[in-house]
């Protein structure tokens, strides 16, 4: 069983930036995928960034690339999620995943994730 706990939501304005973190309580994060997914009120839970056990790979949605960047600390057992250039449509709730070994195409699809944060509200305001 792996706990994952976020960290780093906040209220901010457009344009400014926040950090969010993810860290894993238990359980081999080495080979863990890291997602972040977010939802928005009256809408459904849509994949935001990805990256893989040894951080050699990324994946982002169309609507953060560029602005967006997760990263890893694997003696740490966490991930982060940089985002800059917050825009109100990003408001959400955020939410960290873990699934074992997962690739491309698989990381982008929240399905695919064994574990689950509670996640951490960012709203961005205009």
């Amino acid at each position: 069983q792996v706990q994952l706990v976020e960290s780093g939501g906040g209220l901010v304005q457009a344009g400014e930036s926040l950090r969010l973190s993810c860290a894993a309580s238990t359980g081999p994060f080495s080979t863990y995928t890291m997602g972040w997914f977010r939802q928005a009120p009256g809408k459904e839970r849509t994949f935001v960034a990805a990256i893989t056990w040894s951080g050699g790979t990324t994946a982002y949605a169309d609507s953060v690339k560029g602005r967006f960047t997760t990263s890893r600390d694997n003696a740490k057992n966490t991930v982060y999620l940089q985002m800059n250039s917050l825009k109100p449509e990003d408001t959400a709730v955020y939410y960290c995943a873990a699934g074992s070994l997962l690739t491309l195409p698989t990381m982008k699809r929240g399905s695919e994730y064994r574990y689950w944060g509670q996640g951490t509200q960012v709203t961005v305001s205009s």
